[in-house]
């Protein structure tokens, strides 16, 4: 078994454009997990039973003491759980190439023992598989043990991969965005 562990603190990085006010999606914004919630981050969509969902953590963040962050686990064996993934179909949906945004910012922390090759997906399913789907081809490398560190995932057109549709109709129609962990550029 490789249980995955992961501590995380999400924050979009500032684009060169401006913020459209049409797209859920905004420069700046922030998930700090200091209200106590898992900040719609969720699993087991499909409606497996995800036996290690998403938990907030009141303290041990990239600040330290009373800090609070997102766990995610992954438990590295077969069925529900099996993949470190975690989805957002909430605050992290939008117009991204309207919104302005270039790169989404995070503070990791690889609680498990293995290194953990992380991407990010873009798509839009609606009721159905999405007809654009795009993730990012460079992994971020999160080193088993890291501590707290902050990474940086570029999403302009050039850093993502389409896995169907095109890249730019992927991060103009956001319903999903996605954290992974693969370590080759493909999804799942």
């Amino acid at each position: 078994m490789n249980a995955r562990q992961l501590g995380v603190v999400f924050a979009l990085l500032t684009g060169l454009g401006v913020s459209a006010g049409a797209s859920a999606v905004t420069l700046g914004q922030k998930d700090t997990f200091e209200d106590g919630t898992t900040g719609n981050w969720v699993v087991g969509l499909l409606g497996a039973s995800h036996p290690a969902p998403p938990v907030n953590v009141s303290t041990g963040g990239p600040t330290g003491v009373d800090d609070n962050y997102l766990l995610l686990s992954a438990l590295g064996s077969s069925g529900a759980g099996n993949r470190l993934s975690v989805i957002n179909l909430s605050q992290w949906t939008g117009d991204y190439l309207a919104a302005g945004v270039t790169a989404i910012v995070m503070d990791l922390n690889n609680l498990g023992p293995a290194d953990l090759s992380l991407r990010l997906l873009f798509a839009d399913p609606s009721g159905g598989p999405p007809t654009n789907l795009a993730f990012s081809t460079q992994a971020v490398v999160v080193p088993a043990g890291s501590g707290w560190t902050s990474v940086v995932f570029p999403i302009a057109s050039g850093d993502l991969t389409a896995g169907s549709g095109t890249v730019a109709a992927a991060l103009m129609n956001t319903t999903e965005m996605r954290l992974f962990h693969s370590p080759t550029a493909v999804f799942p």
